[in-house]
């Protein structure tokens, strides 16, 4: 008996924007760090999507196809400003004077320092917030807690130092996990 043709082989390009610019928007910007970089491949990944309709086989979901095109965007993108062949090395003073004078080559100079700045405060806040929490749960919860996720003891190890079993363990570790959840939200991400 021969299969049907499937209306899974037809695109919807009217419904794209609505349907998956937000999935592919979060994809992007997870692999270039750059929103307006990220909002530009999702538009060139659903240019090259309706250049290539004819193309989609239906052999995979509408999502699936456009994620492999912008996969290749992204690849395409990390070629690109990788193989600058040609292009003389820049320069750039860092320091003039002193033991630390020397110069940067362009593309490798540092950027945002405020914003590495930024991100080592509010990681040694959250640091300090998830240490505040442990300290809050009871002592045999935390004292687990801090042996297998902090410390990575071995299940065994922790079982025999504190006797206890191993469906014990991860009971102990499951109730811990859900109270620091709790306070975190409470304490971290609603201030």
């Amino acid at each position: 008996m021969a299969q049907p043709t499937v209306a899974s082989h037809q695109l919807d390009p009217n419904q794209w924007i609505s349907k998956y610019s937000d999935y592919l928007f979060n994809y992007a910007i997870v692999r270039v760090n750059n929103h307006d970089l990220a909002k530009d491949l999702v538009q060139e990944t659903f240019f090259a999507g309706l250049k290539s309709a004819k193309n989609f086989e239906g052999k995979s979901t509408e999502r699936t196809w456009l994620i492999s095109i912008l996969k290749r965007k992204i690849i395409d993108y990390y070629r690109k400003i990788n193989s600058k062949k040609g292009q003389a090395e820049v320069r750039m003073n860092f320091y003039e004077d002193g033991d630390n004078e020397g110069n940067w080559i362009e593309e490798r100079v540092p950027q945002t320092w405020e914003n590495e700045a930024e991100k080592r405060i509010e990681s040694r806040e959250l640091h300090n917030q998830i240490d505040d929490c442990i300290d809050f749960l009871p002592e045999k919860y935390a004292m687990v807690f801090r042996m297998k996720t902090i410390q990575e003891f071995d299940t065994e190890d922790i079982c025999k130092e504190l006797d206890i079993t191993p469906s014990n363990l991860w009971v102990i570790i499951h109730r811990a996990r859900t109270q620091l959840r709790k306070c975190l939200e409470e304490n971290w991400f609603n201030n």
